[in-house]
């Protein structure tokens, strides 16, 4: 039994949740035989955005990337929350890529979480990204090695300005 439990939560994680994708790769089936309930579901989602929160670096942001995908699967204000306080600590030190990034996965993962989060949550998640892409225009253009420019379409300052212009104008669109 325990073996099933397990066999069952690494489909789980391994899908982020996405019973379709699941079902995509012949696998949904087998998952559904383990008799999952929805509480346990919520406990696995739950490990999976402790998980992916305790990975944020200014290194890379295959971790960010991660609370992403989940926030597609499952809504929850932790995502962000995390996110926020993550970035509120570390990002002055990132170079000028990992802020663009990070701030860019930001936008995708308010939208998606929009509805879970309070007003006030919202607001703030909106006001802490605003500021990393006003970091952005205002600071220097500034790339650590193993960031090149052109692997994120971005050729120089203005093209990086441009790119925080626009994600200004998505989080200003977000209806609050």
């Amino acid at each position: 039994m325990a073996d099933q439990q397990l066999r069952a939560k690494e489909l789980f994680e391994s899908h982020y949740g996405n019973k379709l994708q699941m079902y995509r790769e012949g696998q949904l089936d087998e998952y559904k035989e383990y008799n999952i309930t929805i509480e346990q579901e919520t406990l696995w989602m739950k490990q999976l955005i402790q998980h992916y929160s305790a990975q944020l670096s200014i290194r890379n942001w295959d971790a960010v990337h991660h609370l992403d995908i989940v926030a597609s699967n499952y809504k929850d204000s932790e995502i962000v929350t995390n996110i926020l306080m993550f970035s509120t600590r570390h990002l002055k030190s990132a170079d000028s890529i990992v802020k663009l990034k990070f701030a860019e996965y930001m936008i995708h993962i308010i939208g998606l979480t929009k509805d879970v989060l309070t007003k006030d949550q919202l607001i703030d998640a909106i006001k802490k990204t605003l500021l990393i892409f006003d970091d952005i225009m205002k600071g220097q253009l500034v790339v650590d090695p193993g960031h090149e420019l052109s692997l994120h379409q971005l050729t120089d300052k203005r093209s990086l300005n441009s790119r925080a212009k626009r994600g200004i104008e998505q989080l200003e669109n977000i209806p609050v």
